[in-house]
C-alpha cells in the first residue's frame, strides 16, 4: 500500500483522477439541453377554459360530396357538377337572371360561402357569368345598392339543358339583355317562389315557367301571321283574337302580357292550370297598374315599391290591397 505524504502532521489527500471523455460529453450535453429547451407557451385566452375534447365523440363536420364521386354528374370536358350546382343553374336558366343572395337562401340553405365557392368554379369553367349592377335609385340621392347577379353563358345553357331536371318544353335563357331592369327581373324569381307556395297547396306539380320574352315573341308572330293573311283586317280585331288564342287578357285595346306565366299540372296531369304574375314597381303609373289589376294578374311588390305606390294611388287604396308582398 503506498504511503500518504504527511505535511506538518496532516495527511495530504491526492487530487481525484481526471474524468474520462464519455463523462465529459454527457455533462456537456445536459448543459446544452437546459440552455436550448423551449419555454412553455401559454394557451390563447379563448382556449384556456375549454374542456378537453372527448375522443369518443368528436365534433361533427359536414363534408360536401366530391364533384367526381357520382358519374351521372360528369358533363364532359372535365366538368363535374354537384346536385346543388345543377339546381342553381336550372333556376338561373329558367329566369335568365337571378340574384346571388336569392340562390343562397333557396338552393343553398343560407350557406353563402359554399355558393361562392361553387360560383367561382362555374365561372372558371365558363358556365356562368357574374355581374354586380346598381339597384334602382327611384330619384333618390343616396348611394345606389349593388346587386350581384348570375346568368348562364351560351355553353352553360347547353350544359344545363343536358343535366337539368325540368320539362322538355321549358325555355332556357343565357346572357343579360336589359341591365337597367335587372333589379326588377330578379324579383320575378322571388314572386315565382311565393306563387309556387300557393300552387303547391292547390296540388299543382310539374311547373313550367314562361317569361314575357317568350310570350311576346309568340304573340308578335301570331299577329304578323294574321295581318299577312288578311292585310285589310282591323288590327284590334286581330289582337283580340290572338289574345284569346294565348289565353291572355285584352284590356284597353291592348294584349296584357305578364312578367311570367306558370303552367302546371293538376290531378296527376289530367288537368292543367296557369298563373300569371307581375312584379310592379314604384315607377308604375296608376293607369298602368289599373290595367294589370283588371287583367287578373297576381301582383307582387317589394316593401319600398309598395310604399311609393301607396303615395301615388291615394284615391284608390283598394288597388294596393291586391298587391302581394315579396
Amino acid at each position: 500500500m503506498p504511503e500518504v505524504p504527511v505535511s506538518d502532521g496532516i495527511a495530504e489527500v491526492p487530487p481525484p483522477p481526471p474524468p474520462d471523455a464519455l463523462a465529459l460529453r454527457m455533462e456537456r450535453n445536459e448543459e446544452l439541453s437546459n440552455v436550448n429547451s423551449f419555454p412553455k407557451i401559454p394557451l390563447p385566452p379563448h382556449e384556456r377554459n375549454q374542456k378537453p375534447l372527448d375522443i369518443a365523440d368528436p365534433p361533427r363536420v359536414e363534408h360536401r360530396p366530391r364533384r367526381d364521386r357520382d358519374p351521372r354528374n360528369d358533363v364532359g370536358i372535365g366538368i363535374h357538377l354537384r346536385p346543388q350546382e345543377i339546381k342553381a343553374l336550372s333556376e338561373v336558366g329558367r329566369f335568365r337572371v337571378v340574384a346571388v343572395r336569392d340562390l343562397a337562401e333557396t338552393v343553398y340553405g343560407g350557406d353563402r360561402s359554399a355558393l361562392a365557392r361553387d360560383l367561382r368554379y362555374l365561372e372558371e369553367k365558363g358556365i356562368v357569368s357574374l355581374r354586380s349592377v346598381n339597384a334602382r335609385r327611384d330619384g333618390s340621392w343616396r348611394q345606389p345598392e349593388r346587386i350581384q347577379v348570375v346568368t348562364l353563358t351560351r355553353p352553360g345553357k347547353k350544359i344545363v339543358r343536358q343535366v337539368g331536371s325540368f320539362r322538355q318544353d321549358q325555355q332556357l335563357y343565357a346572357g343579360l339583355v336589359k341591365p337597367r331592369e335587372v333589379e326588377h327581373d330578379t324579383q320575378i324569381y322571388r314572386a315565382y317562389l311565393k306563387e309556387m307556395d300557393r300552387i303547391d297547396r292547390l296540388g299543382g306539380s310539374n311547373p313550367r315557367v314562361v317569361l314575357d320574352f317568350e310570350i311576346k315573341r309568340n304573340v308578335q308572330r301570331a299577329i304578323y301571321g294574321q295581318r299577312k293573311a288578311d292585310p285589310d283586317r282591323d288590327l284590334n280585331e286581330i289582337k283580340e283574337q290572338v289574345a284569346n288564342e294565348f289565353n291572355l287578357p285584352y284590356v284597353d285595346n291592348q294584349i296584357q302580357i305578364p312578367d311570367a306565366r306558370i303552367e302546371y299540372d293538376l290531378d296527376q296531369g289530367s288537368r292543367v292550370g296557369s298563373s300569371d304574375i307581375e312584379v310592379v314597381t314604384g315607377a308604375y303609373r296608376p293607369g298602368h297598374l289599373r290595367s294589370k289589376a283588371q287583367a287578373g294578374f297576381r301582383l307582387y311588390a317589394g316593401a319600398r315599391d309598395r310604399a311609393r305606390l301607396g303615395r301615388d294611388i291615394e284615391d284608390e287604396h283598394h288597388m294596393l290591397h291586391e298587391i302581394l308582398d315579396l
